[in-house]
């Protein structure tokens, strides 16, 4: 007896485009174990052949920080002067910088 698609887990999809390096969120999709997860993900998110990689992530295993938390925790922070390097000469003859 198979399980109820309404109880399906949830997945979060990944794919790496042919001439990307990283992965990017496609999408999601309920399947019934990792298997068919990544089945489904191939037949929905990659019908043009722009896919090289596929991941597939139950949702309930992915922890994410709070949009309500962004400032604290992705403030620089005063007291670490090595992260912003303006105390350093750069040489003109240096490009780029």
């Amino acid at each position: 007896m198979t399980t109820p698609r309404a109880e399906w887990p949830l997945y979060e999809v990944f794919v790496r485009g042919k001439r990307g390096l990283n992965h990017v969120h496609v999408g999601s999709l309920h399947a019934p174990d990792d298997e068919m997860a990544l089945r489904h993900a191939r037949d929905v998110y990659t019908r043009r052949n722009e896919g090289v990689s596929i991941w597939v992530v139950r949702s309930d295993a992915i922890t994410a920080s709070s949009p309500d938390e962004k400032d604290p925790l992705f403030a620089p922070s005063g007291d670490k002067v090595y992260r912003h390097p303006t105390f350093y000469e750069i040489p003109d003859h240096v490009p780029h910088m």
